[in-house]
């Protein structure tokens, strides 16, 4: 269910975008997972509510500010708030890598 609830809200974005792995060749692209699944609100000894917890990854090897103000603005389009921002490079790959994570309740 949130699988499609992001792919919903990045449809379209211009990039590639694919749960956990992808296996193409365009630059920028996204990638995403759940990080955290887990209950919020309770009644009669049953969840009622569940937190899920996103990560959104982009990765790219050149700027990526354009694509990661479109996540952020999807995202939150979409009822997700955000939980924390951080960029990284990752040497090994020579690629830059914008981490985004979103909590949302369903």
């Amino acid at each position: 269910m949130i699988n499609k609830i992001v792919m919903d809200a990045l449809k379209n974005i211009g990039v590639p975008v694919s749960f956990q792995t992808y296996g193409g060749k365009k630059d920028p692209y996204i990638t995403f997972f759940t990080y955290l699944d887990k209950g919020e609100q309770f009644a009669d000894d049953g969840e009622v509510i569940t937190g899920y917890y996103v990560q959104i990854d982009i990765w790219s090897k050149k700027d990526y500010t354009q694509v990661s103000k479109e996540v952020h603005e999807r995202m939150l389009a979409a009822n997700f708030i955000k939980k924390g921002f951080y960029d990284l490079y990752e040497d090994d790959l020579k690629i830059y890598h914008k981490v985004m994570r979103f909590f949302k309740e369903v």
